[in-house]
């Protein structure tokens, strides 16, 4: 046993121990959260402009600061990437987390003295909590590998500026410096594929055992060392036993996956955004994942039928139920407020609080008011791979045909197979049914001939990174939607059709 894995069992106890209290009192805990950082953003412009000096109750609060995205608070983000101070929380931000937003261009996201923490703990305890539960400790002994953006930052007004992935390379404990891979040099090239190759060169001798990063860009990372060595990766890395992921659901890629790895190894699933650290998989037995009910967030839920409403109700942890869809909104100690991070979610506990990540709240498709979740889809891709095993998938995107050149309006699924199934014909009947089963708006649309059956547009290998590589987006936390409400997507990717 090494020193790493030795230490780490103790500690990964205390750290269940203290996730036991907060996680036992979710509402005590969230309510302190939120009053503590309505006392902080007293003395801030967004404070002073909300009247939180008036705010005595969550209902006082609810009543002063709106939910509101990236967009409406724009004028707030500016002033901070401007370099000016006290705008959303007390001083200037550390970093800015650069991400791409779908109306608004680049967004800059705030991480602040007081949230950095939380970011890079919370990682750590997902980690330790599989060790507490499992009593595995000996992937911290090996190589570890964290695929993720380039770590060199810019600079705005005095505030570091990069990528999530790359600010959070900057804040790797030391004690995993000696075995982390890919080098810094590595790790600062820019163009994805030049850095996959470095990143191999590094990694194919050495005993790597924990491997993390998005699951279309590790699984990039596998295809390359299979073309190059002609082996399973449990034949080049014997003992790697932990994939770490976050950022899509993992289910669409699981099987190409391990038949890429050929055994089964244990996972971790993050849930981490720019906006904070939300949740992760705490148990390899229950399903879920914890959500962070003490790391600076005061979290709030909106019904995701309610979301476009004038009025919608916004819930505290207490009130939401079990197997609904909330718009996720985050009130945080990086000065954002009444924010809506875009995604939705369904509890699957109570007791503890865990949940899965459903979807985009803007990423649907409604052509027809069949509304349409990231969610259903996938469940419907998961469904039918099972009924045709010989099929093996890579990517997928959905999006409506509402004028087709011939027939009549419909859903197409542009797919990517490393192996396509036998008939595609029978396999896209297999994926409009599930869809039937998932969503009766759509069954409804089909059996009143307004929409005709779903059609599976096949496209060539590599696709999806060839789309992503057009976009200058190849590699790091990018990913493609998985569905549309308009062809922007759809009619790109229609050029790379088989």
């Amino acid at each position: 046993m090494g020193i790493r894995s030795f230490l780490a069992k103790p500690f990964a106890a205390y750290i269940a121990s203290q996730t036991r209290q907060w996680s036992m009192q979710p509402g005590k805990f969230q309510m302190q959260i939120l009053q503590a950082l309505v006392e902080q953003g007293k003395s801030t412009a967004f404070g002073r402009d909300h009247d939180f000096a008036s705010i005595r109750t969550y209902d006082d609060f609810k009543k002063r600061v709106p939910v509101r995205d990236y967009e409406l608070l724009k004028s707030y983000f500016d002033r901070v990437v401007k370099g000016e101070a006290d705008v959303l929380w007390k001083g200037k931000p550390l970093y800015l987390a650069k991400t791409s937003g779908t109306t608004s261009g680049t967004k800059y996201i705030p991480i602040t003295k007081d949230s950095v923490p939380y970011h890079f703990n919370n990682s750590r305890n997902a980690v330790l909590s599989y060790v507490h539960e499992t009593g595995n400790a000996s992937f911290l002994d090996g190589g570890l590998i964290f695929l993720s953006g380039s770590p060199e930052l810019d600079e705005k007004a005095g505030i570091k500026v990069g990528r999530l992935s790359g600010i959070a390379n900057h804040h790797v404990p030391s004690y995993l410096r000696t075995n982390q891979k890919p080098s810094y040099k590595t790790n600062c090239i820019d163009d994805w594929e030049e850095k996959l190759d470095r990143i191999i060169d590094e990694t194919l001798n050495e005993n790597m055992t924990l491997i993390s990063g998005i699951p279309p860009w590790a699984q990039m990372y596998f295809d390359r060392i299979q073309a190059r060595t002609g082996k399973k990766i449990k034949d080049v890395f014997p003992n790697f036993s932990m994939f770490v992921y976050g950022g899509v659901n993992f289910e669409p890629y699981r099987a190409k996956l391990f038949d890429s790895i050929g055994k089964k190894v244990d996972s971790i699933e993050t849930y981490p955004a720019s906006e904070g650290f939300i949740a992760y998989q705490d148990s390899q037995v229950e399903p879920g994942l914890l959500l962070q009910l003490n790391s600076g967030i005061f979290y709030e839920f909106v019904p995701a039928e309610e979301y476009f409403n004038d009025n919608p109700r916004r819930l505290s942890i207490e009130e939401v139920e079990l197997g609904k869809n909330y718009a996720l909104i985050i009130n945080s100690n990086a000065g954002l407020w009444g924010y809506s991070i875009g995604d939705t979610v369904k509890f699957v506990s109570k007791n503890p609080y865990r949940l899965i990540v459903s979807g985009r709240i803007k990423h649907f498709i409604s052509a027809f008011g069949e509304h349409v979740i990231g969610e259903e889809v996938e469940k419907a891709m998961k469904y039918t791979m099972e009924k045709f095993p010989e099929a093996e998938l890579i990517e997928f995107t959905v999006a409506p045909n509402v004028a087709p050149k011939e027939g009549m309006p419909h859903h197409q699924w542009l797919v990517e197979f490393s192996r396509a199934p036998r008939d595609l014909q029978a396999f896209s009947l297999e994926l409009d049914n599930q869809m039937r089963k998932l969503n009766v708006y759509y069954d409804d649309l089909i059996s009143g001939n307004i929409l005709r059956t779903l059609i599976t547009t096949s496209l060539k290998r590599n696709a999806f990174i060839d789309y992503m590589k057009s976009l200058g987006k190849l590699g790091g936390q990018n990913k493609v939607p998985r569905l549309s409400n308009d062809r922007k997507i759809a009619d790109v990717l229609q050029d790379y059709a088989v």
